[in-house]
């Protein structure tokens, strides 16, 4: 495991995405409660509207608005907001164009949901458009609000289109409010505030999948983060044992020996079942080493986080927080 870089360390944008499943939306909340461990203000924002956020700390759906939704060790706050493009359009008619009351009529003759169906990229940039201004918002005393902002951000295939569709817009808007809002918005992604984080699980599929999406992070000139690799299996066997247990080469006999003199005295049957789950074991462990030899291709930090027996909850985002801690994420 790779620690955090320094370079990391300074970036404010954190954006996570993964495959689906990969628990991208968990891996984000726990990288939040990491940055706000130690006296930080962190923002967790869920650009999809499944309400992620809310579910994995069992709250209520979340507003839109942005709500204290926990406590980080050492004096640290995680606030969360769930944007919606609707509000978000009604926020950016009023901000830029003093349009209020005007906009809320828009939104009661539908012209909204008519406009982001017509221009499908449209959504994407009120979304970024927020997560920006949120991320360069400063309070009376001129600091920044919030100490980081986290993204949980479109999955992989989708994410590169989702963080560079402002830079098309910025193209077109040549004057204005629009223009000087998307180049704004380019700038802050395309910098080294932004790190794009991937979360991977150590499959064939979902690596392949993060190395295609480094690939084009790269081609966007985005900068790639980590790689987080989520559920990773332990090994329970000497690294020497994994290749000849994958096998199936087990001595029973030696296995009811070894039992013997720790006191345990099975029936053939509970054995048999012992030795076919330490050959399923190795054979995992042999596919995570081949899969983890696959990801360093992507040259990335890289951290791992385990798998968790008990399933997801608030205990176990802390617990994974703990981890991302340990390996120097601040």
């Amino acid at each position: 495991m790779t620690s955090w870089t320094e370079e990391l360390t300074r970036a404010r944008l954190h954006v996570v995405s993964g495959k689906g499943g990969t628990g991208k939306t968990t891996i984000a909340a726990a990288l939040a409660l990491a940055l706000a461990t130690g006296g930080r203000r962190v923002l967790l924002i869920e650009v999809e509207g499944r309400q992620g956020i809310a579910q994995l700390f069992d709250r209520a759906p979340l507003p839109y608005a942005e709500e204290r939704i926990a406590a980080a060790p050492g004096g640290g706050e995680i606030h969360a907001l769930a944007i919606d493009a609707e509000a978000a359009l009604l926020e950016y008619l009023a901000m830029f164009y003093n349009l209020g009351f005007a906009g809320r009529t828009l939104r009661k003759m539908g012209a909204i949901e008519f406009a982001t169906t017509l221009a499908p990229g449209l959504r994407d940039v009120l979304l970024t458009g927020k997560v920006k201004e949120c991320v360069n918002r400063t309070g009376p005393d001129g600091r920044h609000l919030y100490d980081a902002v986290v993204l949980d951000a479109p999955p992989t295939g989708r994410v590169v289109k989702f963080l560079d569709v402002t830079k098309a817009m910025a193209d077109l808007a040549k004057v204005g409010p629009i223009k000087g809002q998307s180049e704004g918005v380019v700038r802050l992604l395309h910098s080294g505030d932004t790190a794009v984080h991937l979360v991977a699980l150590l499959e064939e599929m979902p690596v392949r999948e993060t190395l295609d999406a480094v690939a084009e992070l790269d081609g966007a000139d985005l900068r790639p983060g980590a790689v987080l690799v989520n559920r990773v299996h332990p090994a329970r066997l000497p690294a020497r044992s994994v290749p000849v247990a994958a096998e199936g080469r087990i001595d029973e006999s030696r296995v009811r020996a070894g039992l013997q003199s720790a006191g345990l005295d099975l029936d053939e049957f509970t054995l048999e079942g012992l030795v076919d789950e330490t050959v399923e074991h190795a054979i995992r462990v042999q596919s995570q080493q081949e899969a983890m030899e696959l990801l360093s291709q992507s040259d990335l930090p890289t951290v791992e986080l385990p798998e968790l027996n008990d399933g997801v909850d608030v205990a176990a985002l802390y617990e994974l927080a703990e981890v991302l801690v340990a390996a120097g994420v601040r």
